[in-house]
């Protein structure tokens, strides 16, 4: 992983990892709902989640749990994956 960034200050490199899991999780989230054509609104009504607060997960303006993760999930009729690697 560690070539992929050119950075060469440990800590940074700690950082962006850390971020990373996030970043794939939104972005999973904002492309499973856009190649169902269905709107946050229409996401929002199918997994009881709201949707300012699907809005605000897709701009990476808050953490999802993974509760939430999983109702937006079972909703989309998708499965949620969690691995350690």
């Amino acid at each position: 992983m560690k070539e992929k960034f050119k950075v060469k200050n440990e800590e940074s490199i700690k950082k962006v990892l850390l971020i990373e899991p996030e970043y794939q999780a939104i972005l999973n989230l904002y492309e499973a709902r856009t190649e169902l054509g269905i709107t946050q609104k229409e996401l929002s009504k199918l997994s009881g989640i709201r949707q300012s607060n699907i809005s605000r997960i897709e701009s990476g303006a808050c953490s999802p749990t993974i509760h939430t993760l999983s109702a937006l999930a079972l909703a989309m009729n998708k499965k949620l994956e969690i691995k350690f690697k």
